[in-house]
């Protein structure tokens, strides 16, 4: 049997996409995960940041970037609030489903630290606050799986 365990270690160009909306909490997922990215090893030159207006454009400048080539792994970050119209879930799907199709058509681990989330509050408690911060946990995800696929290729 063979076992193959992605690790916390530098794996060459990480770019982050992250909102501008809610940026209160977004930055403070972007401090998260760029915290992340110097457990892993890797230093500011092999990181970009694109910022973009909205959680919906997150999945085009995931396309661009990995179109572009040169990462290892994408990050997208965001936050959409649940408000009184059913506005929430077309912007939270749309990008789910944007983020999970760039992945797939690159072969490209896209970090997942979009929050979909019913209050400012909860927001708050997952960027940085009681549970955790989300965007650690997606720049880990997405640096352990590039290292994962490193190794999945060394192999053939």
């Amino acid at each position: 049997m063979t076992e193959i365990r992605g690790q916390l270690a530098a794996a060459g160009r990480v770019g982050i996409i992250v909102s501008q909306y809610h940026e209160r909490v977004t930055a403070r997922l972007l401090e998260g995960a760029l915290d992340c990215c110097r457990a892993a090893g890797l230093g500011p030159a092999a990181i970009d940041v694109v910022w973009v207006p909205g959680a919906f454009e997150l999945g085009s400048a995931a396309a661009r970037m990995a179109a572009r080539g040169g990462y290892t792994a994408l990050v997208a970050l965001g936050a959409v609030v649940r408000g009184e119209t059913p506005h929430f879930e077309f912007v939270a799907g749309e990008t789910t489903r944007m983020l999970g199709s760039v992945a797939e058509r690159h072969a490209l681990p896209v970090g997942f630290g979009l929050l979909t989330v019913d209050s400012i509050t909860q927001a708050t408690d997952r960027a940085g606050g009681s549970a955790g911060n989300k965007g650690y946990e997606a720049a880990e995800a997405a640096i352990r799986t590039a290292d994962a696929l490193r190794q999945l290729g060394s192999r053939e």
